[in-house]
């Protein structure tokens, strides 16, 4: 069964995904719902984006650090608390529906562009 609502391909080059590998990784204990302070590496074209993400349930802090993830950069940056969010990075639900982030299965470079 298709989605009730389809899109074209140039829709879908509006967004702009991309791979960052986390460089630092917090608690935000200010966050309504538990969450984490990202700050990731997209290469020397985009440089560093930070964002918050609510994984807590599948990671920790320390299991992020180093791990390449898919991000979507080019939102307007939103206010999260007291924290400006850069870029949304990806997941799908697990069995009990919470975030499992999209990541890489090889190193590759950063700022690469999901195709």
């Amino acid at each position: 069964m298709r989605p009730n609502c389809t899109i074209n391909y140039d829709d879908f080059e509006k967004v702009d995904i991309r791979v960052g590998t986390v460089i630092r990784a917090e608690e935000f204990p200010e966050a309504r719902i538990p969450a984490f302070k990202l700050w990731l590496d997209f290469g020397p074209e985009f440089g560093e984006l930070k964002t918050s993400a609510q994984v807590t349930k599948n990671y920790s802090p320390s299991s992020l650090v180093g791990k390449q993830l898919a991000a979507v950069i080019n939102f307007s940056p939103k206010q999260v608390g007291p924290f400006m969010s850069d870029c949304l990075v990806l997941g799908f639900p697990d069995r009990s529906g919470e975030v499992t982030l999209i990541t890489t299965d090889q190193k590759v470079p950063n700022g690469g562009k999901l195709f």
